[in-house]
């Protein structure tokens, strides 16, 4: 290993260490107000859709349909009550039967 790669860890290391202690320290204590604390909550899953749904679009090169009946499904496994796992194999199953009449 070069020492490149070593500047370039504690690089990685001061990027991540930064922006989590800077909040810790300079907020500790105090109460954010309501509309700054509902924007931040609401970041995660901002984060999370945007991470995701590209991918959701494009599982199967050339069959957008074969994402989007995932998706749905797994959505509506999740809005009737379905835990993580009843979510993933649910997904799984209709994909599968799915996939047999392509």
């Amino acid at each position: 290993m070069g020492a490149w790669y070593w500047w370039m860890l504690l690089g990685m290391a001061l990027v991540t260490y930064i922006p989590r202690m800077v909040p810790l320290t300079f907020l500790d204590g105090k109460k954010l107000p309501p509309i700054v604390s509902g924007v931040l909550s609401n970041i995660p899953y901002a984060v999370l859709g945007a991470l995701i749904f590209p991918a959701i679009l494009f599982v199967q090169e050339g069959n957008i349909l074969f994402g989007v009946i995932g998706a749905a499904t797994a959505f509506l496994i999740a809005i009737l009550g379905g835990g993580v796992m009843s979510v993933v194999l649910g997904t799984i199953a209709v994909l599968a039967i799915y996939s047999l009449f392509l």
